[in-house]
C-alpha cells in the first residue's frame, strides 16, 4: 500500500457521476521545484537579515544621557511652513483635513520631510540673517564714513583755528614786548609822581589837622567873648567899675589872648577879666571834640578779674522773631538789661531782656539798617543806614534829634567815643568820619582804605579806634590826629568786623573765608589764627574774662573758641539762615544773636 505524499494523488470517489482517471505526477520536477522554493526563502531572509543590519549601521545605537534629534514629521514642516510664510487660513484647512485622515485611518503618520528640504530652509534662515548683518554693515560703514567726514573737517577747523591763535598770540607778545618797553621809559615819572601825590597827601592833611585846630580856637574865642561880654553886660558896676570900662577891659583881656594864639589862655583870661569884675560867666556852646583831647581814663576792669562763661553749658533757651527781614546787628545796653537789634526792615527796636518785651521802635531810615550803638549812659541812640545817613535818637524827646548826611554811601558801623560826644561810623565810601555830637557836624574824615570801611570799635578807654574793611586790612587810628598808626595784614579776603576785649590788649578780627586772627595791640603782632570753616564769620564778641571769643558764622552757627589755645568749646545750632552778629551779657549769664532768618535768640 503506497502512502500519500507528493509523489501520490489518491482520488476518493465523487458523489456525481463523473469517472476520473489517475493520473501520475512526474517525480523528476517535484525534486526542480522544491529547490527553487528553499532558494528563495534563503534569499529572502538574507535581505532582510541585509536590511536589518543596514539599518542597525544607520542607526548608532543611543547611549544613556544622549540627545537625538528626531527626523521632522511632514505634518509638522507644513505647519511650519504655512506659520512661517503666514498662511493661518490654509494652515487651519490643513490641519482640519490632516486630523479627519489621521482619525479614519487613512493616513501614515511615520512620513518624515527629507533632510535636503530640512537643509535647504536652514540655509535660507542662514542666508537672511547674512543678508541683514550685510545691511548693518553697511549702515555702520556709511554712518563710520560720515562721522570721519565730520571728524577730518572738524580737524582741519581746529588747525585753522589754531593757526590763527599762534599768529594772534605772536602779535599779542609783541604787543606787550613793545608796551613793557613804553612802560618802561614812564615807570621813572609814574615814581616821581607817587612821591609827589604821597607828600600832597601828607600835606594835605597837615593842613587839615591846622585848618581844625584854628577852627577849635576861633569857636573857643568866640564862646569866650560871647560870655565875657554878656557877663560884663549883666554886671551892675561892682567895686566901683563902670560897664563901660568893665567892657573895655574885657575886650582888651580877649585881644591879648587872640596875640597870644592859644585858645586855652584865651578863655582863661577872659576868665580872669570877667573874675576881676566880680561877674559869673554864663554858659555857652560847646565843643565834644576837646573830649579826645582829654586826659586818658584808667581802665576800671585793670583790677578786675572775671570767670570764663560757660559756653559748654549754653543751650537756646528763647526765640524772637520781631523784625520783617533779616537782623542785622544788635547791641547791650550800658546798665540794663536792655537790647536794641538792627534790621533790613528799615527800623531798629529796643526789647526789655530776658523777656524780649518790645520797648520802642524807631523809624525814619530810608533803607536798611545796619549799625546801633547805646550812649555810654544809655540816654540816646546812633544808627547808621543804607541810606548813607546816621542819626541820633534820644530817648527822653523819643525822636530823632540829629541827622549826619556827610557820607556819600551806606554805613555799615557806629560806635560812640567812651565820653559819649563823639560817634565814629565806618562806610562803603573807604571813610572813617568822626562826628561831634554838641556841634552836630563832622569834625574828620579817616582816609587810607581802599575798599568799604566795614565795622569801627574803640580801644576801651582811649581815643584811638579800629577798622576793618574789604582791602583785606585791620587798622589803628588815632582820632586826635587823624592818622593811620599801624596796620594789620594777614587776611587773604574781606575783613567783616573788629572787636576788643575789655581790656583792650587783643584785638580779634573777622573775614569773609571764615578766619578769626586775633592781635596783641601792645606788642602789635598776631597772636593765633583760628578756622571756623569754608563758611564767611560775620561778626565775633569777646566775653567779659576775654577768655572765650563767640563768633556768628554765616553756615547759622554760633561757634565759641577759647582765646588761649583756638580750641573749639561749643558750636550753638538753631538758627535756619546765616547769624549776623553775637554779643555777650555783660554779667555773663547769657548769650545773644541775631541772624538772616528774622529772629534773634537768646542761649543761656
Amino acid at each position: 500500500m503506497v502512502e500519500p505524499g507528493l509523489d501520490t494523488l489518491r482520488l476518493e470517489d465523487s458523489d456525481d457521476d463523473f469517472k476520473y482517471e489517475e493520473v501520475d505526477v512526474m517525480s523528476d520536477g517535484e525534486d526542480d521545484a522544491s529547490e527553487d522554493l528553499d532558494a528563495a526563502l534563503r534569499k529572502l531572509q538574507a535581505f532582510t537579515a541585509k536590511d536589518a543590519s543596514t539599518a542597525r549601521s544607520r542607526a548608532p545605537e543611543v547611549q544613556p544621557g544622549q540627545v537625538v534629534k528626531k527626523p521632522e514629521v511632514i505634518d509638522d514642516f507644513l505647519r511650519n511652513f504655512f506659520i512661517k510664510m503666514g498662511l493661518s487660513r490654509t494652515c487651519e484647512c490643513f490641519e482640519a483635513e490632516w486630523y479627519e485622515l489621521k482619525a479614519t485611518g487613512r493616513l501614515d503618520s511615520t512620513t518624515t520631510v527629507p533632510d535636503v528640504y530640512l537643509r535647504n530652509a536652514e540655509l535660507e534662515d542662514e542666508v537672511a540673517g547674512l543678508r541683514r548683518e550685510l545691511a548693518e554693515a553697511k549702515s555702520i560703514a556709511a554712518r563710520a564714513s560720515a562721522t570721519w567726514d565730520k571728524f577730518r573737517k572738524e580737524r582741519d577747523f581746529h588747525r585753522m583755528h589754531h593757526k590763527r591763535v599762534a599768529q594772534e598770540k605772536n602779535k599779542l607778545l609783541t604787543d606787550l614786548r613793545r608796551l613793557k618797553e613804553h612802560y618802561a621809559k614812564y615807570e621813572p615819572t609814574i615814581l616821581e609822581l607817587k612821591k609827589k601825590y604821597e607828600v600832597l597827601m601828607k600835606e594835605k592833611m597837615m593842613a587839615c589837622l591846622e585848618r581844625d585846630k584854628l577852627a577849635a580856637k576861633v569857636e573857643s574865642l568866640e564862646a569866650s567873648n560871647a560870655n565875657t561880654v554878656a557877663a560884663v553886660i549883666g554886671e551892675r558896676s561892682v567895686g566901683g567899675v563902670s560897664s563901660s570900662s568893665a567892657m573895655r577891659a574885657a575886650n582888651g583881656a580877649n585881644a591879648a589872648a587872640a596875640n597870644a594864639g592859644d585858645g586855652s589862655a584865651a578863655t582863661a583870661a577872659a576868665a580872669a577879666a570877667a573874675g576881676r569884675l566880680g561877674g559869673a560867666t554864663s554858659a555857652g556852646p560847646r565843643s565834644g571834640w576837646a573830649s579826645l583831647n582829654a586826659q586818658p581814663r584808667r581802665n576800671p576792669y585793670l583790677d578786675l578779674e572775671f570767670p570764663a562763661a560757660p559756653v559748654k553749658m549754653l543751650s537756646l533757651n528763647k526765640t524772637f522773631k520781631g523784625h520783617l527781614l533779616s537782623v542785622a546787628n544788635m547791641a547791650l545796653h550800658p546798665s540794663k538789661p536792655i537790647l536794641v537789634t538792627a534790621s533790613d526792615d528799615k527800623t531798629w527796636k529796643m526789647w526789655h531782656m530776658p523777656g524780649g518785651d518790645l520797648i520802642m521802635c524807631g523809624e525814619g531810615h530810608k533803607d536798611w539798617v545796619a549799625g546801633v550803638d547805646f550812649h555810654p549812659t544809655g540816654t540816646c541812640l546812633a544808627s547808621g543806614s543804607g541810606d548813607s545817613t546816621v542819626k541820633i535818637w534820644d530817648f527822653e524827646k523819643q525822636r530823632c534829634t540829629t541827622t549826619f548826611t556827610d557820607h556819600k554811601q551806606a554805613i555799615w558801623s557806629v560806635r560812640f567815643h567812651h565820653l559819649g560826644e563823639v560817634v565814629a561810623s565806618g562806610s562803603l565810601d573807604h571813610t572813617v568820619r568822626l562826628w561831634d555830637l554838641p556841634a552836630s557836624k563832622c569834625r574828620m574824615a579817616l582816609r587810607g582804605h581802599v575798599d568799604s570801611v566795614n565795622e569801627v570799635a574803640w580801644l576801651p578807654f582811649t581815643s584811638s579806634l579800629a577798622t576793618a574793611s574789604s582791602d583785606k586790612t585791620v587798622s589803628i587810628w588815632d582820632a586826635r590826629a587823624g592818622l593811620c598808626t599801624q596796620t594789620y595784614y594777614g587776611h587773604q579776603n574781606s575783613c567783616n568786623a573788629v572787636t576788643f576785649n575789655v581790656l583792650g590788649t587783643t584785638l580779634a578780627s573777622t573775614d569773609a573765608d571764615g578766619i578769626v586772627k586775633l592781635w596783641d595791640t601792645r606788642m602789635t603782632a598776631e597772636i593765633s589764627t583760628i578756622n571756623t570753616g569754608k563758611h564767611p564769620a560775620n561778626k565775633a564778641a569777646f566775653d567779659r574774662s576775654g577768655h572765650i571769643l563767640a563768633v556768628a558764622c554765616d553756615d547759622g552757627k554760633v561757634r565759641a573758641y577759647s582765646t588761649s589755645d583756638g580750641v573749639l568749646q561749643a558750636e550753638l545750632t538753631g538758627h535756619e539762615d546765616a547769624v549776623q552778629a553775637v554779643v555777650f551779657d555783660p554779667a555773663g549769664q547769657y548769650l545773644m544773636s541775631c541772624g538772616s532768618d528774622n529772629t534773634f535768640r537768646v542761649w543761656s
